[in-house]
């Protein structure tokens, strides 16, 4: 029977933690989950895909939110646990894949099958990439790195007991600007073979 592989990635935003994820997913054959999961629940939820990328991985805002009998009315936990369900399912079905982000280190923690990675980057880097990226200054750069790790957090911090980037919570923690993206993912690449092997 084959092993069932589950690759959770998190990131520092400017990291190209979503490139290496997506290096990974291309070593191994196995679809990426990501903002593209959004597309499928919104077909098979008929809903505005707008409005579900519009609240993704954002966390929930207490002033205009609040939960009666279990259920939320908060539209970025609803979207959350949408993709929660998404991704439990695609577990449940036996399926290989790899995730970014969606507190799937967590959410899918009963798995054996499932190598929780961090990705992190010096600063430099991550402000580099960022002005590149969108075309902005160095303090544009910091300012957008500080607004999405910000919500990343809470939104992680909101769903899961252990903290965003706290080493204890993730089978490996790397920075990707010791081995840049290509050999970071020849790393990961070689980690997760051994952990195939481990796995009876």
């Amino acid at each position: 029977m084959k092993k069932q592989i589950i690759i959770a990635v998190s990131r520092e935003y400017g990291t190209s933690g979503h490139n290496i994820a997506l290096a990974l997913a291309k070593k191994f054959d196995f679809p990426l989950y990501n903002r593209n999961m959004l597309d499928e629940i919104a077909s098979h939820k008929d809903v505005d895909v707008e409005k579900l990328h519009k609240y993704d991985e954002r966390p929930r805002n207490l002033f205009i939110s609040r939960t009666v009998r279990g259920m939320s009315n908060s539209p970025e936990e609803v979207i959350a646990e949408f993709q929660f369900d998404y991704l439990r399912a695609k577990a449940e079905s036996g399926e290989s894949f790899v995730v970014v982000g969606r507190c799937a280190e967590y959410i899918l923690r009963d798995y054996p099958g499932l190598i929780k990675i961090f990705v992190l980057a010096d600063k430099k880097d991550k402000l580099k990439l960022v002005q590149e990226k969108r075309g902005v200054s160095e303090k544009e750069a910091a300012a957008i790195m500080y607004r999405h790790d910000k919500k990343r957090k809470a939104y992680h911090n909101y769903h899961c007991p252990i903290k965003w980037g706290d080493s204890r919570g993730y089978d490996i923690t790397i920075n990707a600007s010791r081995l840049g993206i290509e050999k970071t993912a020849d790393y990961l690449e070689s980690y997760v073979r051994m952990r195939m092997d481990a796995l009876k």
